[in-house]
């Protein structure tokens, strides 16, 4: 069995996440971590990771990118691995995250979602067969109307996987308005429509001549992400030091 702290704990990705454990004969959570308190746990919760003191194997964060720091630096303190899950890092603490992961292991995707991760390496093969057929590529991807970035990462992420399979020849256009000229070959355009409740859609198009084909992608529920963080906390615990993503949970399946 193994035991992860869960970092951010009373938040809703957090108690996504400890609600899923407690159906997995494989991992269960052993204490939480939260500065803010006010809600029962069948597990104890600390303020902060470096006061925790149960015995763990793996943490999990889903929590604030303020708490991102003081959290990585606590678990090279005690030699844990981290899932890190939480968005909205700035340059400077994924480079620290980076740094990090000399020391310990850490897991840092733009997106938990297995079948998301699954979509980036069929993407990496579609790109191979229909780019230098002169096909066009187009993103389009839909949230609720709270979220605040636009484009999103995992639509970043998605067009990062086309242009890298590629040879990163490819211009990201987000905006067309000002743009009274016919559409490059060598572009990737990049649509974001925010409304209602939206979880999370993404779509893939290759356009060509009278076909399109369409890769899609659709979370209906955040436990997604909650599950694709579960399954990349077992296959980090026991990992040696260095830096990981889902792709690496994926080709261990």
């Amino acid at each position: 069995m193994i035991r992860a702290i869960m970092h951010g704990c009373n938040g809703h990705m957090g108690q996504t996440i400890a609600g899923l454990c407690q159906q997995d004969e494989e991992i269960e959570i052993v204490a939480g971590v939260d500065p803010f308190q006010g809600k029962e746990n069948p597990f104890p919760v600390f303020s902060t990771l470096k006061e925790c003191d149960v015995e763990a194997d793996v943490v999990i964060d889903f929590s604030n990118a303020k708490a991102v720091d003081d959290m990585l630096s606590a678990c090279v303190e005690k030699n844990l691995p981290v899932v890190l899950c939480t968005t909205g890092l700035s340059d400077e603490q994924v480079k620290n995250a980076k740094d990090l992961s000399s020391k310990i292991p850490v897991l840092r995707s733009a997106n938990m979602s297995l079948g998301i991760n699954a979509l980036m390496d069929l993407l990496k093969k579609a790109t191979a067969i229909f780019a230098d057929a002169g096909y066009d590529i187009e993103i389009i991807e839909k949230h609720h109307n709270q979220k605040l970035d636009a484009p999103s990462g995992t639509a970043l992420a998605l067009a990062d996987a086309v242009n890298d399979a590629h040879g990163n020849d490819y211009e990201y256009i987000y905006d067309r308005s000002n743009r009274r000229e016919k559409r490059d070959a060598k572009e990737i355009g990049i649509s974001a429509i925010r409304g209602g409740n939206i979880v999370g859609e993404h779509e893939v198009l290759f356009c060509g001549t009278d076909e399109v084909i369409s890769f899609k992608h659709q979370a209906t529920s955040k436990a997604v992400f909650g599950k694709g963080a579960i399954e990349a906390a077992k296959f980090l615990a026991g990992k040696s030091a260095g830096m990981y993503d889902m792709s690496d949970v994926i080709a261990a399946r």
